[in-house]
C-alpha cells in the first residue's frame, strides 16, 4: 500500500494536522484486536529511542551544539511548565529547510530547521513545540497505539518512523516501509479533532505558564497562510497540515483568556536562527548579505545580524574583520557564550589555537560542564594534538551528561588518538547504534574483542553489549 495513504494519520503526531475530512474515519490497518493494553511510559520511551535511531538513518540531524542546546533549553522550559512536568523529553533538530515538526512516543520531538528559520519570534517557535508537548503529556500517542505481544518495539518504532519519514520524503518513507515490512503489519491509530483541539488548548496554556506569548500559535498560523501566497504551490507544511480559519479563530480566542503582558525579545532565539541560516549559504554570499542588511537596517535584531556577519566573515577567512565586528557585541554582553565561542572559533581558524584554548578554558571555569564550551574546547585541544587531555575532558562530561551520537564520534576519535583502541571501538559502536546502524555497531565490538587484553571486566561488558545489539538486530530483521 502506498505511504501516501497513511499521511493524514499523523493528525495527532504533527502539530497542525487537522484533516479536511473527518479525522474519526482516518485509520491505519488494525495491529490486532483491541484487547491489548495501552503502552506504558517505559514502552513509550523504548519506542522513542528506536524511533530516533530510524530517523537518523534517513535524515541528517543538526550537529551544531549551540543550536541544539538552545532548542533543548527552550523545550525543557516548556516541558517544566506543562501539565506533566515529570515527563521526559528529547528534542532534536533535522537539517531540512521545509517547515515541519512532529512528536513520537516517549517524548521525542523533532523540529525541522526550516521551522526555526520561518518563525518570527521565540513564542511562535515555542507554540509548535508546546503543541507537540501537549500531544505527549495528554498521552494521545499512547492511547492511539495499543500494545500487541507479537509486535516488538523495533517494529512499532519502525512503523511510526516510516509514517513520519513519509511526510518529510515520500520516497524514503515508502522505502522504509518496504524494508521493515511495515506494510504487512497492522496498526490502529485514531487521531481525532478533539486531540488536536486539546493539544492547541493545552499548548497555549503551556506558552502562558512559560512566560511566552499565548497569541503566538494563532500568529504563526496566520504567518504561514500569508507566506503561502508567494508560492506557486503551498509550502510542504500547509500541503500536509491544513490550517483552517476556524482553527486560527479558536487559538486566538483561547489566548484572550490570558492577561496581556509584554514579552521580552529573546536574543537566544535570534542567534540560533541566524546560525541556522548560515549553514547552507556560501560564505562570500553570506558576507554580502549581512553587509547589506546592516547597512540598510533591514533586520529584526541588530545584535543577531552582527553576530551572523562576524561568523560569515570568519567562514570566508576574513578573521580580523570578523573580530572587529564581534568586539562591540562582547563589550555589550561579555558573558554571552555564543559571542565567546565565536571569538574562540575565529582565533582557532586564524591559527591562534593556544589563545583560543585559553579562552575556552576560562569560559569553562565560569560555566562548568557547559556542553557547548566543552565540545568546542575538546576540538581545539585535538587541534594541538592534546588527545590525552581531551580524553579526560570528555570523560568528565560523559559522567555529567548522557552522550549523543556526535559526542560518541568525537570520543571515539579521541580514544584512538590517545592510544586506547579498545575504548575507541566501544565509542564508535555506540555512535553507530544511535544512528540506527546496528550491524555496524556489532562489527566495531567484534574488532574490540579481537584486541589482546587482560581487562576481563571490560571485555565482559563489551560482550554483553554485543549480545544486546545481536538481539536488537534479530528483532529488526523479524520486522
Amino acid at each position: 500500500m502506498c505511504l501516501r495513504n497513511y499521511i493524514y494519520v499523523l493528525s495527532a503526531v504533527f502539530w497542525l494536522s487537522l484533516p479536511i475530512a473527518s479525522a474519526d474515519n482516518i485509520q491505519l490497518p488494525d495491529i490486532g484486536d483491541s484487547a491489548g493494553a495501552v503502552l506504558s511510559p517505559d514502552q513509550e520511551r523504548r519506542i522513542g529511542i528506536e524511533f530516533l535511531r530510524r530517523i537518523r538513518l534517513d535524515f541528517q540531524l543538526i550537529d551544531d551544539p549551540e543550536v541544539n542546546e538552545y532548542i533543548r533549553s527552550l523545550g525543557n522550559r516548556l516541558a517544566a511548565n506543562s501539565d506533566n512536568p515529570s515527563q521526559r523529553f528529547t528534542f532534536f533538530v533535522i537539517d531540512d529547510p521545509r517547515i515541519n515538526a512532529f512528536a513520537a512516543p516517549g517524548g521525542y520531538i523533532g523540529i525541522n530547521s526550516g521551522l526555526i528559520t520561518a518563525s518570527e519570534s521565540e513564542s511562535e517557535l515555542a507554540s509548535v513545540m508546546s503543541h507537540e508537548i501537549a500531544h505527549v503529556t495528554q498521552r494521545h500517542l499512547a492511547r492511539a497505539v495499543e500494545a500487541q505481544g507479537k509486535l516488538n518495539i523495533p517494529a512499532l518504532a519502525g512503523l511510526i518512523a516510516a509514517i513520519i519519514i513519509g511526510t518529510q520524503n515520500s520516497e524514503a518513507g515508502q522505502a522504509t516501509l518496504a524494508a521493515s515490512q511495515a506494510a504487512t503489519l497492522q496498526a490502529q491509530l485514531n487521531f481525532t479533532r478533539s486531540n488536536e483541539n486539546e493539544a492547541d488548548s493545552v499548548g497555549i496554556q503551556t506558552l502562558a505558564s512559560s512566560g511566552l506569548d499565548p497569541n503566538a500559535m494563532a500568529s504563526f498560523f496566520e504567518h504561514l497562510q500569508q507566506a503561502s501566497r508567494y508560492y506557486s504551490s503551498p509550502p510542504e507544511f500547509l500541503s500536509t497540515h491544513p490550517v483552517t480559519t476556524a482553527r486560527v479563530a479558536n487559538a486566538r480566542n483561547r489566548a484572550r483568556s490570558y492577561p496581556y503582558r509584554q514579552i521580552p525579545e529573546s536574543i537566544d532565539f535570534h542567534l540560533a536562527r541566524e546560525k541556522l541560516r548560515l549553514r547552507n549559504i556560501n560564505p562570500q554570499k553570506a558576507v554580502r548579505h549581512y553587509q547589506t542588511l546592516l547597512k540598510a537596517e533591514q533586520y529584526i535584531n541588530r545584535s543577531a545580524a552582527q553576530y551572523a556577519y562576524s561568523l560569515a566573515l570568519a567562514n570566508a577567512g576574513q578573521y580580523q574583520q570578523a573580530q572587529q565586528v564581534l568586539e562591540p557585541l562582547l563589550k555589550k554582553d561579555p558573558e554571552r557564550i555564543n559571542y565567546l565561542m565565536a571569538k574562540a572559533h575565529t582565533l582557532s581558524k586564524s591559527g591562534a589555537v593556544q589563545e583560543a584554548i585559553n579562552l575556552y578554558k576560562n569560559t569553562l571555569k565560569n560555566y562548568p560542564h557547559d556542553h557547548v564550551v566543552t565540545l568546542s574546547y575538546a576540538k581545539a585541544l585535538l587541534q594541538l594534538g592534546e588527545a590525552k587531555q581531551t580524553r579526560i575532558l570528555l570523560h568528565q562530561q560523559l559522567a555529567y551528561r548522557q552522550a549523543d551520537a556526535d559526542f560518541y564520534k568525537l570520543l571515539s576519535f579521541t580514544e584512538g588518538e590517545a592510544g586506547y583502541p579498545l575504548e575507541a571501538y566501544q565509542s564508535l559502536a555506540e555512535f553507530h547504534y544511535l544512528n540506527g546502524q546496528t550491524n555496524a555497531a556489532i562489527q566495531q565490538l567484534d574488532r574490540a574483542l579481537r584486541i589482546p587484553s587482560d581487562d576481563f571486566y571490560t571485555l565482559e561488558k563489551i560482550q554483553a553489549r554485543r549480545d544486546q545489539f545481536k538481539q536488537l538486530l534479530q528483532n529488526e530483521s523479524e520486522f
